[in-house]
């Protein structure tokens, strides 16, 4: 299984970046997939997820109305769209799929999932 996120970068804040992140190795959409992310000196923390047949969507408080998952089944690809970005969005992305959270709707329990990417970093300049 390999999922692998891309789209990172340095960005200015108030600009835009989408993440994608491509599975591979897995039936896909039996899975619900959810984007995490990790500043530096801190813990892991869930950002967005959405249900295996993209029905739900789940955010955390501090991207809602800023931040969309969404994804292409056909593609085996979950994406982040990332708008209004300020400095403290600075962190490494991952992106992770869940054999359950569609069904427990645990989408921000990093335990959850059973399968993670590498990461990829963004840089919100102020």
């Amino acid at each position: 299984v390999q999922l692998q996120a891309s789209g990172g970068g340095l960005v200015q804040a108030g600009n835009s970046l989408r993440l994608s992140c491509a599975a591979s190795g897995l039936n896909f959409p039996n899975y619900a997939t959810g984007w995490f992310r990790q500043a530096p000196g801190k813990d892991r923390e869930f950002v967005a997820g959405i249900s295996s047949n993209a029905g739900i969507t789940y955010y955390a408080d501090t991207v809602k109305g800023r931040f969309t998952i969404s994804r292409v089944i056909a593609k085996n690809t979950v994406y982040l769209q990332m708008n209004s970005l300020v400095p403290e969005d600075t962190a490494v992305y991952y992106c992770a799929a869940s054999r359950t959270a569609t069904y427990s709707g645990k989408y921000d329990f990093p335990n959850a999932y059973n399968f993670w990417g590498q990461g990829t970093l963004v840089t919100v300049s102020s």
